[in-house]
């Protein structure tokens, strides 16, 4: 049976006391679940999160990495220094990053590489803006985005990777995929997986939905037979919404 995940993205948001707070929060009213729940707090709250976390039942994530071991790149962060903090996930290709610092999927490609060499799980991240899913290439994008970044991988390193469907007219705008579209597209997913490897392979990757997720809509979303989770964003700053969106699952 695949491993349903929901994964709270904090994105630029939370000083250390505000972290250490919602961590609090969380720890006090996290329901009962099968699912693995994750935090991905900013890079200089990592450890605190890590440390606090510790021996919990949610895990941390971060929230991007570089793909080189060390070196003369001011301002990033290797997988090294994260597996020193206990931090063993790592969020690569969300649509802010691809957007606003110019990652593309040869980029990303190195950093997947890089990630899956150091024994780290990836929660990678893929998806269509609203043009292309109104010019019906939605499925194409998805398609060559799989395939320039994850495709050339060998086959043992699919265990560790975790898919986050994104349509990215549904991230931060209110508009949220139908229950039916996530479905189908998710069944897309798995499918190019199958083709490119192996049905097994297919049926054993966990593939997320990402995109305005909320406690409102996400026992629906989640209901779907090829929906494993959510990768969630704004709703993951806010304790009473993140763990009813967890108790949805």
């Amino acid at each position: 049976m695949r491993k349903q995940i929901v994964a709270g993205n904090w994105k630029m948001n939370k000083t250390a006391s505000e972290t250490e707070s919602l961590l609090t929060e969380l720890q006090g009213m996290l329901p009962d679940t099968h699912a693995e729940v994750l935090v991905a707090p900013t890079f200089v709250n990592l450890a605190l999160a890590s440390r606090q976390l510790e021996g919990s039942a949610i895990g941390v994530s971060a929230q991007n990495m570089h793909f080189a071991d060390s070196g003369a790149f001011t301002g990033e962060i290797s997988a090294d220094m994260l597996l020193a903090i206990g931090v063993e996930t790592v969020i690569l290709g969300h649509s802010e990053r691809r957007e606003h610092f110019g990652e593309d999927d040869a980029l990303l490609a190195k950093k997947v590489q890089q990630a899956v060499s150091k024994g780290m799980r990836i929660i990678f991240c893929f998806g269509e803006l609203l043009d292309q899913r109104k010019a019906g290439t939605h499925f194409e994008v998805v398609a060559s985005q799989l395939k320039q970044a994850l495709f050339d991988l060998p086959e043992a390193a699919w265990k560790q990777l975790v898919l986050a469907y994104e349509p990215v007219w549904a991230i931060g705008t209110g508009e949220t995929a139908t229950p039916e579209q996530a479905q189908e597209m998710h069944a897309h997913i798995r499918n190019l997986v199958a083709n490119a490897y192996t049905p097994a392979v297919a049926d054993a990757v966990t593939i997320l939905y990402g995109g305005s997720v909320k406690p409102g809509n996400a026992g629906d979303i989640f209901s779907k037979p090829d929906v494993d989770g959510g990768l969630i964003g704004g709703a993951s700053l806010n304790a009473a919404d993140f763990t009813a969106i967890v108790a949805a699952i």
